[in-house]
């Protein structure tokens, strides 16, 4: 690929994961609106059958990422919400990741020092060293395992709790 191409593909992976994230959304049924500016970390509003809303934040990490680092979401600005939801999608291992803002809130960690102190950071997978090929192994945190989702039913049926 060229450095022009891979540059592009690079800058426009998250809108693209965004819009395929919403697609799935769409397929399963799900009343799906896309804001027309970001300017509250809102990715998409879903309109429930009660006619309320829940706004959705979606997160994705590429396949080129550092060994290790495959789920790695860090220097997230985020306060506690009412009625809004994460998606983490972490491409090499393709999976997906849903969270209320509670949970989010309750099982990352607030960034002490650096240049990004005062964000989040939640790491879904583990680390570990592949002792026959010398590569590096990243599977779930077992910790995590339960917010693992193939659907969206979660926000559908409002089940904010585990």
């Amino acid at each position: 690929m060229s450095e022009g191409r891979r540059f592009r593909h690079s800058a426009g992976f998250g809108r693209r994961i965004e819009h395929w994230i919403i697609g799935r959304m769409l397929k399963e049924g799900l009343d799906v609106y896309i804001p027309l500016v970001d300017d509250n970390a809102i990715d998409a509003v879903v309109r429930l059958n009660d006619g309320s809303f829940r706004e959705v934040q979606i997160k994705a990490r590429s396949c080129d990422v550092g060994a290790g680092d495959c789920s790695l979401f860090s220097a997230i600005t985020h306060e506690l919400r009412h009625n809004y939801w994460f998606v983490f999608y972490a491409e090499r291992i393709d999976k997906t990741f849903l969270m209320t803002s509670d949970e989010f809130v309750a099982e990352s960690y607030v960034n002490k020092s650096g240049k990004h102190k005062g964000t989040r950071s939640i790491w879904f997978n583990l680390k570990r060293k592949n002792k026959i090929t010398g590569g590096v192994d990243e599977p779930v945190n077992p910790r995590f395992e339960k917010y693992m989702v193939q659907n969206f039913e979660r926000i559908a049926k409002n089940i904010t709790t585990l």
